[in-house]
């Protein structure tokens, strides 16, 4: 399916009808953390999405350029991107030029609607548009059932341009390398490198708090972990977990979890045990090291379990 006709389909899912979405007020500005020169972070809470964090419960940040802004994920809802909008302008003047995707997760991408707009191109990993096409209509629905009202005028956008490999795009004087990876956190995984301060945004493959959410493949995602820990930066940003912390040494917890989890469900499915045990037992050493254990545990396993009985 071209990304032509993805965008479409998309549209004509979340835009059977017109919206007309009243004028609000301008948007309160998130804080933000500047972890490098012209590079800015707002540190998501620890929680759920819930009317009181609109959504917004994944890190985001901006790239502020010579010639422009690239916007690194967007939050949970279309307040929480007008948000994210107001804190931008607090800082520069200059214009937003990119909003990257790191994944297609919805605390990620469903606040890219407020930076729809002349001049601005949306980008993502090449699987991206497929995976938001087909969850559109889903992420939306659950978004305005747990957000409330503050969902209003909520959608997803696709991306206007992919990644399939390496990209490198210029904000003047002020050069991002956009690489995809292989299945492990999800199938959409995007890493954003600010060549000039050596800061890596890596989206959720790597977590610090919150418990690690697996959508994709465990194995895949530990092996990658191997690969990026290769890699020298001089702080990364996480997708959940304190605006910038030290490279490679904030991989440890995410590893050792997933680890952990393998082992557990490899060993009990050589052991004959079921997916609903998996499930109630799997990973639970690992319970005291983490926030949100008990929401995202269990699916962890499920996805682990189908991904170990096939090997």
């Amino acid at each position: 399916m071209t990304l032509r006709l993805l965008r479409r389909l998309a549209a004509l899912i979340l835009c059977a009808a017109p919206v007309h979405v009243a004028a609000q007020p301008e948007a309160e500005p998130f804080a933000v953390s500047e972890v490098a020169p012209g590079v800015f972070v707002h540190q998501a809470p620890y929680a759920l999405a819930l009317p009181r964090n609109l959504g917004f419960v994944g890190n985001a940040g901006f790239v502020v350029g010579r010639d422009g802004v690239a916007v690194i994920d967007t939050g949970g809802s279309l307040e929480a991107g007008e948000q994210l909008k107001a804190a931008i302008r607090q800082k520069t003047a200059l214009p937003v030029r990119y909003v990257i995707n790191t994944h297609m997760h919805p605390d990620h991408v469903l606040g890219n609607a407020a930076f729809v707009g002349p001049g601005v191109t949306f980008i993502g990993h090449g699987n991206l548009p497929e995976a938001l096409a087909a969850r559109a209509e889903a992420y939306v629905s659950a978004t305005e059932r747990l957000v409330g009202p503050a969902a209003a005028g909520t959608r997803v956008v696709l991306p206007d341009e992919t990644v399939g490999d390496t990209r490198d795009i210029d904000l003047g004087d002020r050069v991002l390398r956009l690489e995809a990876w292989p299945t492990a956190h999800t199938a959409t995984d995007l890493t954003v490198l600010d060549v000039s301060t050596g800061t890596w945004f890596l989206g959720d493959l790597l977590f610090l708090g919150h418990v690690p959410a697996l959508d994709g493949k465990a194995a895949g995602w530990i092996a990658l972990i191997e690969e990026l820990k290769r890699r020298p930066a001089a702080r990364a940003v996480p997708g959940h977990g304190p605006a910038s912390v030290a490279w490679p040494a904030a991989a440890e917890p995410t590893e050792r979890y997933l680890k952990r989890l393998v082992a557990d469900v490899r060993g009990m499915v050589r052991e004959g045990r079921t997916l609903s045990q998996a499930a109630r037992e799997a990973g639970q050493s690992e319970a005291g090291n983490w926030q949100l254990f008990d929401d995202f545990n269990a699916r962890n396993a499920t996805t682990t379990f189908h991904e170990m009985e096939w090997e």
